[in-house]
């Protein structure tokens, strides 16, 4: 039950569907968690039932497109635990609607709410991990319409594009210095999906939405934590219900 009893990871945007789940089922293996989201009714209560459940967790009320929300949260979780081994950086919006007709702000906000967040929160951990010469992780959630496009999503499918090109650019910095980075898209029924599926209108469309719940993913995240190797760094999972895969890289071949 507590074979995760030595990590100490952020959870960006852990108030509600994927991050909150995760967070969940972290702690219930033993880490001490950092939960983070802008409400901070909302980060009480997810960490008042943490601990209600004998977990261990604190928690930070902050948006991390702020320029010192990696700080807060890297100096919080020491703070509270004496440490950090890794952040899930999760935290993310979405404002869909057709290119053509969507403004520039709209499309602003989701890259700077995944893209943005991910290269604050990210680097400040780096520095952290880097000074205390210790094994660590990164682990970036993305989607598969950042990795084949979406219609209707053209900010979110560059934000998470760039969050897997952020992915294997630091998989390469960091892995001689033992800080693994791995990306997941992983597929399950939150509030960012619940209007798609609720629109699906086509068989193919309703087959494309058949995906599982944020807890699934949440144990495909243990998993991944318990077994985490920097062998795997620079790796593209993905996760829906019980199917687990890994993305391979594009190929090349001449015209």
């Amino acid at each position: 039950m507590n074979s995760l009893k030595d990590e100490i990871i952020i959870i960006t945007g852990s108030t509600r569907g994927i991050g909150k789940s995760t967070a969940k089922a972290l702690a219930k293996k033993g880490a001490a968690v950092m939960v983070n989201g802008r409400d901070e009714k909302s980060v009480n209560r997810v960490v008042k039932e943490i601990k209600e459940q004998g977990g261990r967790a604190e928690g930070l009320a902050k948006s991390v497109i702020e320029e010192d929300a990696g700080k807060m949260l890297v100096e919080k979780s020491v703070g509270a635990f004496g440490g950090l081994t890794g952040i899930i950086n999760n935290a993310g919006i979405t404002r869909d609607r057709i290119s053509y007709k969507m403004e520039l702000k709209d499309f602003m906000d989701v890259i700077d709410s995944h893209v943005k967040s991910t290269f604050i929160c990210s680097t400040e951990a780096i520095r952290y991990f880097k000074s205390n010469e210790r094994s660590a992780f990164i682990l970036n959630t993305t989607s598969l319409a950042g990795i084949l496009g979406n219609p209707g999503q053209i900010n979110y499918s560059a934000a998470k594009s760039a969050v897997i090109g952020m992915t294997l650019t630091l998989a390469k910095e960091l892995k001689n210095k033992k800080i693994q980075v791995n990306a997941l898209a992983p597929a399950a029924l939150t509030d960012m999906t619940r209007l798609f599926i609720e629109k699906a209108a086509t068989e193919e469309e309703a087959a494309y939405w058949d995906i599982g719940t944020p807890d699934q993913v949440a144990d495909f995240i243990c998993e991944f934590i318990e077994k985490r190797s920097i062998k795997q760094t620079g790796e593209i999972y993905a996760v829906n219900k019980s199917e687990k895969g890994c993305w391979i890289p594009p190929s090349y071949e001449v015209l």
